[in-house]
């Protein structure tokens, strides 16, 4: 039976006008996409979206502004039995300076990618004016990224 997969995703933006993605190596999949998760049962939007950074990137956020919700029907890219919607908020961090990032994309160490099952995850920053829906993977994010060229 056809399910509803619920993503809440953050757009962080630092002090020099850069947008924080994640690079993600997921079942053999290269993917670059924005920073979040899925809501567990139990837990508001706003809610699921601290916990993910935590979780992802080990920073406290302050969760800002609904930026977009999904407005379009779209296929699961990992299960395609469901549907996911996508929540967007702005977020907001005093503490971006101490997250490891990259400036080259998917930047893994060869031993996060040798089993092709697992999952690895590193960061980087984009310059808003550079940044392109080609810079996603995720067609949600990629309207996003629209949105939000758009709106800078």
């Amino acid at each position: 039976m056809p399910l509803f997969n619920v993503r809440v995703y953050g757009l962080l933006i630092d002090q020099y006008q850069r947008l924080l993605v994640t690079d993600e190596f997921i079942k053999g999949a290269y993917i670059t996409k924005l920073p979040g998760g899925g809501l567990e049962f139990g837990e508001g939007t706003r809610d699921c979206l601290q916990r993910e950074f935590r979780e992802e990137t080990g920073l406290e956020v302050s969760i800002g502004e609904h930026f977009y919700t999904t407005d379009f029907f779209q296929i699961s890219a990992f299960n395609h039995k469901d549907q996911i919607i996508s929540i967007y908020y702005r977020v907001h961090s005093a503490n971006t300076a101490q997250l490891p990032t990259s400036d080259i994309p998917f930047s893994f160490q060869p031993e996060q990618i040798k089993d092709p099952n697992g999952e690895a995850e590193v960061f980087r920053w984009i310059p808003l004016e550079s940044l392109s829906e080609n810079d996603m993977t995720l067609p949600i994010d990629k309207v996003v990224v629209n949105l939000l060229k758009e709106n800078t």
